[in-house]
């Protein structure tokens, strides 16, 4: 079934509140709709879903990978190329250390760095529904539904006191 974009403005917080439990009511759940604002609400101030994210997995691997690079860079470098100084063994750990050090950092700043695209969903390459007062003080309430719903969820929209409800395409 096709997914239709509808988004109700609010000038008060309370009324978006209210747009939120009205649809619940409406039958739709948590992951259906979301918040748009561009005032510094606290977390859940909405009655929203809490957000997850990953972002805390991606140093981890990225620190993992680049810790397995810089001790194959350093092991296979000196096992390539062995030069015996003074009955020395030929891997020698303190060069090693450093070189595995730094690429542990980078691998996990550089992966660190992807994640945060990946988690804000960076690119955008579809136009998504927005409207340019949400960033001068008005409240969206973004939902994604069924075509069949749309009438119950503007109905919905506006009986909580939208200022304007508009109507576009889902992601």
């Amino acid at each position: 079934m096709a997914k239709t974009a509808v988004m109700g403005l609010y000038e008060d917080a309370n009324y978006a509140a209210e747009a939120g439990d009205a649809l619940q009511e409406v039958g739709l759940t948590n992951e259906d709709y979301d918040f748009l604002t561009g005032a510094p609400y606290p977390e859940g101030a909405f009655g929203e879903r809490e957000t997850r994210h990953r972002l805390y997995v991606f140093p981890f691997v990225g620190a993992l990978c680049g810790m397995t690079a810089g001790i194959l860079l350093t092991s296979m470098t000196q096992m390539a190329y062995p030069l015996v100084t003074g009955g020395k063994p030929i891997l020698s750990l303190p060069p090693m250390a450093i070189v595995t050090y730094e690429g542990t950092m980078l691998g996990a700043i550089l992966f660190t760095v992807l994640g945060i695209i990946f988690e804000s969903r960076l690119p955008g390459f579809k136009p998504k529904l927005y409207d340019d007062r949400v960033t001068q003080g008005l409240i969206g309430v973004h939902v994604t539904c069924d075509e069949a719903q749309v009438p119950e969820v503007e109905h919905a929209l506006t009986q909580a006191g939208a200022v304007e409800v508009k109507r576009g395409e889902a992601d």
